[in-house]
């Protein structure tokens, strides 16, 4: 079977950590296929993420998941996640959005296709979506819930949405123009990957584009991040760039901005699903 990952985080870079891992998986009759890992220079800290095919037969995935625990708690891991996308069920999410559509309607189509290993338990938004809307009918196609909750100033709705996402595994915000509040962030305890354009902070407010390409800038870009209480700075997942020159219109302009976008936040979700990131110190993270 193929597509076993595991994600450690261990407090201390001790001697044998990997070749521990690698017995355990020889010895299992698993065939590794990538080990890759990093240690900071100024700190004692191990990360490593490692890949490999094995026969469920010979290796129960109860067994299996005691036999990294054991392992885990004998290097005294902070953190140790495993996964194995054959058997385990799909990551469970929920989808905020707000009036644009490139991103949210770009994420609906990855999974339509299979591309992107997640089930969509709701798309909440503050912007109401006519009923003859293409992603109101896609999602009403698909039997996926859509939740119009209008926020004002002084209410974002944030306890209904919390009822919304509760069981998910992670949310994501497909260019939800809303701040969500630390209350909420800490409420929900679980990740939340956001996606903005890369003008910041430049080119704030409405018509970041316009703003821009009246500027002439030459280089625009995206970037997906874990959501904090500081706005727009959590920890960085993915970043995507591309050279816009004289010869773009606004629309051109517009266009590659919101193509950055879609794929800069599917990378991120891909990635995160793969167990390839893992947030360290306060704003970096490890992306194997």
């Amino acid at each position: 079977m193929g597509g076993f990952l595991i994600l450690n985080e261990y407090e201390q870079d001790t001697v044998g950590i990997v070749a521990r891992l690698s017995e355990c998986i020889a010895s299992r009759g698993g065939n590794i296929h990538s080990v890759d890992v990093f240690v900071p220079d100024d700190k004692p800290v191990f990360y490593s993420r490692s890949e490999f095919t094995y026969n469920p037969m010979l290796w129960p995935r109860d067994v299996l998941r005691t036999d990294f625990l054991n392992l885990s708690q004998h290097f005294s891991a902070q953190r140790s996640t495993v996964r194995v996308p054959d058997l385990d069920p799909k990551y469970k999410i929920s989808v905020l959005a707000s009036k644009q559509d490139h991103c949210l309607f770009d994420l609906l189509y990855r999974w339509q296709e299979g591309r992107l290993p997640v089930d969509i338990n709701c798309v909440i938004s503050n912007h109401d979506r006519l009923k003859d809307n293409h992603v109101r009918r896609f999602l009403e196609r698909h039997g996926i819930p859509y939740h119009y909750l209008p926020t004002s100033p002084g209410n974002k709705r944030e306890q209904e949405i919390l009822e919304l996402v509760q069981g998910t595994d992670f949310v994501v915000l497909a260019r939800y123009m809303q701040i969500l509040s630390e209350g909420f962030l800490k409420a929900y305890g679980k990740d939340i990957i956001n996606i903005h354009h890369g003008l910041l902070p430049s080119f704030k407010g409405g018509n970041p584009s316009r703003q821009a390409f009246n500027a002439g800038v030459k280089l625009i870009g995206a970037t997906s991040h874990f959501v904090t209480p500081e706005l727009d700075a959590g920890p960085i997942i993915e970043q995507m760039v591309e050279r816009v020159s004289h010869r773009d219109t606004l629309q051109s302009f517009v266009v590659k901005s919101e193509n950055l976008e879609k794929q800069c936040l599917a990378e991120a979700i891909k990635s995160y699903c793969e167990l390839r990131v893992l947030p360290y110190e306060l704003k970096k993270t490890v992306v194997f």
